[in-house]
């Protein structure tokens, strides 16, 4: 069974309907979805390990906390970028390795390509980030890439997911938690998520017309 965790939050109500609206103009979906990023990076984040660490405030030397694991935030092209900054804003010496993956329209399979995975020492926590958890399909690539670097801790985090998608997630790694907004409902004929929000990179990045 999934590790599925939905954030249950006024906010991210509130904020989820303005980013499904089809009326909401790519400017503001932009900000939307950052907001809901740092709302969803907070409640992932809650369980990070820490170390004591020493300083001097302006009265006198006292203890203090910070972060004891390299952080990967891993974005899952296009989409993913639009949640990249927000949360290097909450985890600034996170590294950020970028995975480009997209879905064949008539097979729904995710193709790769690109991947910006180095060699060497993996990081000890990756986060992987797209704003939907559809068929699960691009998800489940990532996460696979991330395994064969050899990371040991894997948190998806998703805006909106279908059922389909978690389901594919915990199949094949039922360890990694899933962090969402909202859990809807299925994905359609398209392999959309019903009622979703249309497709997230078109609406972040101002293309939906694109011919």
């Amino acid at each position: 069974m999934s590790d599925l965790r939905i954030v249950d939050h006024p906010l991210v109500k509130h904020h989820m309907t303005r980013l499904r609206d089809v009326r909401t103009p790519p400017s503001e979906f932009r900000l939307l979805v950052q907001r809901l990023a740092v709302l969803l990076a907070y409640e992932a984040t809650q369980d990070l390990k820490l170390i004591e660490h020493e300083i001097e405030t302006p009265i006198q030397q006292t203890q203090g906390s910070q972060l004891g694991e390299r952080i990967g935030l891993v974005p899952i092209l296009r989409a993913g970028l639009g949640m990249v900054d927000p949360i290097l804003n909450l985890i600034p010496a996170a590294e950020v390795w970028h995975l480009g993956l997209y879905r064949d329209e008539a097979t729904a399979r995710p193709v790769e390509y690109y991947s910006k995975l180095p060699p060497g020492r993996p990081v000890d926590l990756a986060l992987v980030v797209d704003p939907m958890l559809a068929t699960g399909g691009s998800a489940a690539a990532a996460l696979e890439a991330l395994h064969a670097w050899g990371v040991p801790q894997t948190r998806l985090l998703s805006l909106i997911a279908a059922p389909e998608g978690v389901q594919e997630v915990a199949r094949r790694f039922p360890a990694t938690p899933v962090h969402v907004c909202a859990l809807d409902t299925c994905l359609n004929d398209r392999h959309f998520i019903v009622p979703g929000l249309g497709d997230a990179g078109d609406r972040i990045f101002n293309t939906t017309n694109e011919g």
